[in-house]
């Protein structure tokens, strides 16, 4: 992969250019991570792709290495693993609560303790999400809740 910057004082925009031979899956994961800096991610549902504002995003799950993406009314597939989502997601409100969870901060409802310490989490689309005690001192401190 060949990188070039060209530094132009009259360029009014910053302008991105992706030149290859054909659409790789690399290619389409460089492409989707320029997105996410303009506050979007690239999902995937029935075959089609789309750019989600992160603003519509409750959480995210992972499972058998698969992550959803989970809005008010739908449910896509990203291609990212979660720690990627997690470190790319983390300045937008977005909190690991579990090995398998990443949630968005603002669509909190509720919080509630549970047994072992860990917390009970009811997202605005009233779905329950398990914060697990690694995490859960870290999200109430994130919260500001005691």
């Amino acid at each position: 992969m060949k990188i070039e910057i060209v530094v132009d004082e009259a360029a009014r925009d910053l302008e991105i250019a992706v030149t290859c031979k054909k659409l790789t899956p690399e290619v389409e994961k460089i492409l989707a991570t320029l997105r996410m800096m303009n506050q979007q991610l690239t999902v995937k549902k029935d075959g089609e792709t789309y750019l989600l504002d992160i603003a519509r995003i409750i959480y995210i799950e992972s499972v058998d290495r698969t992550c959803f993406v989970y809005t008010s009314d739908e449910v896509y597939e990203s291609g990212f693993p979660l720690y990627e989502l997690e470190r790319q997601l983390e300045e937008y409100g977005f909190f690991r609560v579990s090995k398998s969870f990443l949630i968005h901060l603002q669509d909190i409802l509720s919080l509630r303790a549970d047994v072992n310490r860990k917390i009970r989490v009811t997202m605005s689309n009233g779905e329950q999400i398990m914060a697990s005690r690694q995490y859960a001192d870290a999200l109430k401190k994130r919260l500001g809740v005691r």
